[in-house]
């Protein structure tokens, strides 16, 4: 097999986008336009991976990081000229390349894949990926030869009116036999109404030396629409949900509204977990089998286990174990971690704890920097009390112990096994084993005061 090479250009200002963010990194989906790209470019073990940068470099690099190389294209003087700035990591190397752009988030490794088949089968020095749209206007159409080879792409403007009736366009994502490709970039021109060096020329300088031009036409119009504004954005965002959602459903999950379901492409889901509406799961999210998640619960990079029930809810950089309630209206903040059985009620706040196995904050509590035991009961209302105003401080309480309703623990503090505190009291010293603690003023009745 041939050597396998990528170039993925996301250099351009995206200026119809009317946005200070980079263009190629709006998200489809809760993920960057050209990170879709690039996850599927992985896929498909590639020898070389180039992205061309320019406006907005910096932002690029670190969304992609170190998985894909880098070069920069200074001045926007068109496609051709981008793909010549990845002249100096892949010129003389002997192999396929493929090029893609970072503004079309739909394309699957599939059809990179099939892309590539074709070139190899047709011997091709040159292969492109079209697609038959409904509505060709504005896009450049692709004419084929008796053999069906590609005999030109020609631009809108400059169709015949039968040229003009043909529907199969150009997509913009080729395939190159890489030597070829820098050889005849040497070649084209910039002697046309935008001053420009464009890629599609490559294919004419091809077949004037009497190389082949291909063609592999996808079925799926979707896979290559470019995402120019913030219409064809809310277009790729549509046609991306119904992808994931549909795939998850064919893998045994329920989504009971899937036009009201958002799912990240990065997640994984069990079979007979129900998803109800106005859910949004982003990031790296693993949930396990038969949970039920939501209606209107938030889900971001965090790991759900089985049998649990999320509802109304929202769980940000967790962990929640398995049979775990959570809600209604509960906020499970970073670096939590829920132990199998936990119920997590109304109203209920956890960040940065660790909440045992069967332990339970039924309603109206605050749990932050604490590190929970197991069977504990914290009453309606009860919260560690963990900032002082300049730093966090832990509140640990251990196994079996009660904490009564209106309890304040303020930290650093630790509660002991079995222990029981008293409702309404404020603990600012530790509590020993199977102790009662009570912390709050007697009551004083004043009689006839309202006289």
């Amino acid at each position: 097999m041939s050597s396998r090479f990528a170039i993925i250009l996301a250099a351009g200002q995206g200026t119809r986008m009317k946005s200070k963010l980079y263009k190629v990194l709006h998200p489809v989906c809760g993920k960057a336009m050209v990170q879709h790209v690039v996850d599927q470019v992985n896929q498909l073990g590639f020898e070389e991976k180039v992205t061309v940068v320019g406006h907005g470099a910096e932002d690029v690099q670190k969304q992609l990081g170190d998985q894909i190389s880098y070069v920069v294209q200074k001045e926007q003087l068109g496609t051709g000229h981008a793909v010549l700035q990845a002249e100096p990591v892949l010129s003389g190397k002997s192999g396929i390349t493929i090029v893609l752009c970072g503004d079309t988030p739909l394309i699957t490794a599939e059809t990179i894949e099939q892309l590539i088949k074709t070139h190899e089968q047709e011997q091709a020095k040159v292969t492109v990926l079209t697609a038959v749209a409904p509505n060709p206007t504005g896009y450049g159409r692709v004419i084929r030869g008796n053999k069906g080879l590609v005999e030109r792409i020609v631009e809108q403007k400059d169709a015949t009116k039968e040229e003009q009736l043909v529907n199969e366009i150009n997509t913009g994502t080729y395939c190159f036999d890489n030597e070829t490709l820098f050889q005849a970039l040497a070649q084209v021109g910039n002697d046309n109404a935008q001053g420009e060096y464009y890629l599609p020329d490559v294919i004419e300088i091809v077949q004037s030396s009497g190389g082949k031009v291909a063609a592999y036409q996808t079925e799926s119009m979707e896979e290559t629409i470019g995402v120019n504004d913030r219409v064809a954005l809310s277009e790729a965002e549509t046609i991306m949900k119904k992808r994931i959602n549909e795939k998850w459903m064919r893998e045994g999950v329920t989504i009971v509204d899937p036009n009201q379901t958002y799912i990240s492409s990065d997640a994984k889901i069990g079979q007979d977990t129900v998803i109800y509406p106005g859910t949004m799961i982003q990031g790296d999210v693993i949930i396990g089998e038969n949970c039920i998640i939501g209606p209107n619960s938030e889900l971001k990079n965090c790991q759900i286990g089985n049998r649990s029930n999320i509802k109304q809810s929202v769980i940000h950089d967790s962990q929640v174990g398995n049979e775990v309630q959570v809600g209604p209206f509960a906020h499970i903040r970073p670096q939590s971690q829920l132990h199998d059985k936990v119920k997590v009620g109304n109203f209920v706040e956890i960040k940065k704890a660790k909440i045992g196995y069967g332990s339970k904050a039924s309603h109206l509590s605050y749990i932050g920097d604490a590190d929970i035991g197991e069977d504990v009961n914290f009453g309606c209302g009860a919260i560690t009390v963990n900032y002082d105003g300049h730093n966090k401080f832990l509140t640990k309480v251990e196994d079996r112990a009660f904490i009564g309703c209106n309890s304040n623990l303020i930290a650093p503090v630790t509660v002991g096994a079995d222990t029981l505190i008293a409702a309404g009291s404020t603990i600012t010293d530790d509590v020993p084993d199977r102790a009662l603690s009570i912390a709050r003023a007697r009551q004083t009745n004043k009689e006839d005061y309202r006289k």
